[in-house]
């Protein structure tokens, strides 16, 4: 199964998490000192967001595979 990964830098991750929590009606799967993250099925995201650099807003976007084999097709299309 492959899942959208996007990470946010944030400025402040309490807010933030408040913040998100409410759009997605779930908490964080994980949350740590300057991280959270949200597994959702709904839609199929892995979202994450911190607030530990300099870089706020878009900080990386991609696809989150489970497999050797799902990695290979999306390098296979990619080529």
């Amino acid at each position: 199964m492959k899942r959208l990964h996007v990470h946010v830098g944030v400025e402040d991750l309490g807010q933030s998490i408040g913040f998100y929590s409410s759009l997605f009606g779930a908490e964080p799967t994980v949350t740590k000192a300057d991280y959270a993250k949200w597994m959702l099925d709904d839609p199929l995201v892995n979202f994450a967001i911190s607030s530990g650099n300099a870089h706020k807003g878009v900080e990386h976007l991609g696809i989150q595979v489970e497999s050797e084999g799902e990695l290979q097709e999306v390098y296979g299309r990619l080529k």
